[in-house]
């Protein structure tokens, strides 16, 4: 392993991320920021860019981790480096995430 992996978050992953804490916010402000946190906390445990399952829906390259409710896609750009692309509420219809 060449050293720590580089985490990039996409602009859509990172709007994903506040529209989830603005919608769990009004039911309980610390239950947003601590479903927020573990979903931060969790992309810092990728420790190799090929930790993860492929997705099912979308195929390689792009693979998926789920924290809670939440699955995030990312996708491997090099050896040391991924880039998280969407973040999805796996309540929802697994169809959106093809958009």
């Amino acid at each position: 392993m060449s050293g720590p992996i580089k985490i990039l978050w996409d602009n859509e992953a990172k709007a994903d991320l506040k529209l989830i804490f603005e919608y769990l916010k009004l039911k309980s402000p610390q239950a947003a920021k601590n479903v927020v946190q573990d979903i931060v906390n969790q992309s810092k445990n990728i420790h190799f860019t090929e930790q993860y399952q492929v997705d099912e829906f979308l195929g390689e390259p792009y693979r998926r981790m789920v924290v809670r409710n939440y699955k995030f896609i990312y996708k491997i750009q090099s050896e040391s480096e991924i880039r998280i692309l969407q973040i999805f509420d796996t309540r929802q219809n697994p169809i959106k995430l093809k958009k």
